[in-house]
């Protein structure tokens, strides 16, 4: 009996660390979506059946004023993964990697953006208090991660992978909302009646353009069926009730005259947050809140310190702070095209600043034009058949620009002439000043200028310094000579000659849903994760081998190995 009963308190006291360790590093999840607005049932739109997502805002929190700190991906996903606006930390130009099937789209080379030396990833932090983090897979942030970000990256990316015990991170990215699936999949069945859309008044009314609209719904209905299977596949491992789920796009809305723009309807974004055991089901925050603040927040929420650097502010969890008054965005190159506009944003309100009046709105870009109705309206433009609001894209700008929102959601009305709202444009422009001043803009240098500046004059990035590696009595240690550089490392059991082991890639992903090049089954051979060096020794057994990557966000990595037995 009295064995029992030692069984029995072990067994709570387990149950009660277990609880704790929860309850101080929960697990959070990131579901991303790519290029919508707020086109959701649970936003209000009656055009488009997401009853998925609606049932998680049930479950959760909605936040009806979420904004992105760019209307385009590369940019937007730089000010997520760091906390820090792309102004500041020069990732604003889209896009700075293309490969060489995308060297047309840019005036420059490619170049890894070189990130101030105090600037992590923030999922760094996460797994250096014990998280397993993972991302399937889309990373575009403007610059190469280091090794040390990730567990895993990659299609087979899943919380299922851990190790026992550990707290996990995961983020799944859905690409069907994005812009070229309007293109890709132009000739698939719609699940959306064209004829029963209402189209904004900034487009024509026409068979072309209620086509393209339908397909960016039909689009988000298939991605609320795979956000569907994977709130699914949390329930059925237990973990839905206990684990902080996030739900948002990385901009707003794909179609032409959406993405790109600072305007509401290309930042205005949902976001769904739900919290464990139902804490605030159902419930609707009208706070102001920008992506900038999702790294400070997820911090937040994983009990890990915020570091000072980072410009967002957390909107949840023990570091919570006082809520924004205005949300700050910014659009600089598109492609070939160069331009700079600046916004800010408040609960009302919309301030634009045109730091190149001379310039139309309209930019022409060439992996748009493949859109049908990006066509059609070029055409239309050409013909003189736009209206006076559709034409407006190809005018000039005003150095200024004010919406009232609420009164005129399209921002057909630019007020900032209008003497009755002098006071809101002097308020709203000199907290655009005032941000720009404490954040810093990169934007007001050439681009080229600012490549040169981090090459030190050379024509290619930096190298990190080699590390060194250390063989004390306690262990090894691993020092680098370059500030900021994160250090990864990796022990292979039986050295460099030993074949990788296979990993074979299961239900996590979801059919073909979101990766359709990877089979059910398919082996993918696998090596131990890269671990984030501490400054602690590490041990190494005399036929394993150590192998260290060092890298500074923007230089050049280096990898050198010690096998045990030297």
């Amino acid at each position: 009996m009295k064995k029992i009963i030692l069984f029995c308190l072990l067994l709570c006291l387990h149950q009660v660390q277990a609880q704790k360790s929860s309850t101080q590093h929960p697990n959070i999840v990131w579901i991303v979506c790519e290029d919508i607005s707020p086109y959701l049932g649970c936003y209000g739109n009656t055009e488009v059946k997401t009853p998925n997502l609606d049932e998680l805002a049930h479950d959760g929190v909605r936040y009806s004023h979420a904004y992105t700190t760019a209307g385009v991906c590369a940019p937007s996903r730089s000010s997520i993964i760091t906390g820090m606006y792309q102004t500041s930390i020069g990732t604003q130009h889209m896009r700075t990697i293309n490969g060489l099937a995308g060297a047309k789209y840019s005036p420059v080379p490619d170049y890894s953006a070189v990130l101030p030396d105090y600037v992590k990833c923030f999922p760094e932090y996460l797994r250096q208090a014990g998280y397993y983090c993972t991302n399937n897979e889309k990373q575009d942030y403007q610059f190469e991660p280091p090794v040390t970000v990730w567990d895993e990256n990659g299609p087979a990316a899943s919380w299922r992978n851990r190790p026992a015990g550990k707290p996990f991170f995961a983020v799944f990215n859905f690409f069907i909302t994005h812009e070229s699936q309007l293109f890709m999949r132009e000739k698939d069945s719609l699940l959306v009646d064209p004829n029963k859309l209402a189209v904004p008044p900034y487009y024509p009314n026409t068979t072309t353009v209620r086509r393209g609209l339908a397909r960016l719904y039909t689009n988000i209905q298939i991605m609320d069926r795979q956000a569907g299977e994977l709130i699914n596949m949390l329930k059925a491992d237990g973990l839905y009730d206990n684990t902080i789920l996030f739900f948002y796009s990385d901009h707003g809305g794909a179609l032409p005259w959406m993405k790109r723009e600072v305007l509401e309807r290309g930042i205005h974004i949902p976001l769904i947050v739900k919290l464990p055991d139902g804490k605030l089901a159902g419930t609707v925050v009208n706070n102001m809140v920008s992506s900038v603040d999702f790294a400070p927040t997820v911090l937040s929420l994983a009990g890990v310190q915020i570091p000072q650097y980072m410009q967002g502010n957390a909107f949840l969890g023990a570091q919570k702070v006082k809520p924004r008054k205005y949300v700050f965005a910014g659009r600089d190159r598109m492609d070939t095209e160069y331009d700079r506009v600046r916004a800010a944003r408040d609960q009302q309100y919309e301030y634009l600043y045109n730091y190149m009046p001379e310039k139309p709105y309209y930019q022409n870009i060439e992996y748009r034009k493949s859109i049908p109705m990006m066509r059609e309206i070029l055409a239309l433009r050409d013909a003189g058949k736009l209206d006076s609001f559709q034409a407006a894209w190809f005018k000039t700008k005003p150095q200024e620009e004010l919406y009232d929102i609420e009164a005129d959601p399209n921002q057909l009305h630019n007020l900032a002439a209008n003497p009755a709202y002098k006071t809101k444009l002097a308020e709203l422009r000199e907290a655009l000043q005032k941000w720009s001043s404490q954040v810093g803009d990169l934007g007001a240098l050439d681009e080229k200028e600012m490549i040169t500046k981090w090459w030190d004059g050379k024509n290619t990035a930096p190298p990190t310094d080699t590390p060194t590696i250390v063989k004390t009595s306690n262990g090894l240690t691993v020092h680098c000579t370059t500030k900021g550089a994160s250090i990864g490392y990796r022990i292979v059991k039986g050295g460099p000659a030993t074949k990788p082991e296979t990993h074979t890639v299961s239900s996590w992903d979801f059919g073909g849903l979101l990766n359709p090049n990877l089979k059910n089954g398919q082996q993918r051979p696998t090596l131990p994760a890269w671990q984030v060096y501490n400054g602690q020794p590490i041990k190494l057994s005399p036929n394993d081998t150590l192998i260290v990557n060092a890298m500074r966000i923007g230089y050049k990595p280096v990898v050198v190995s010690y096998i045990g037995g030297l």
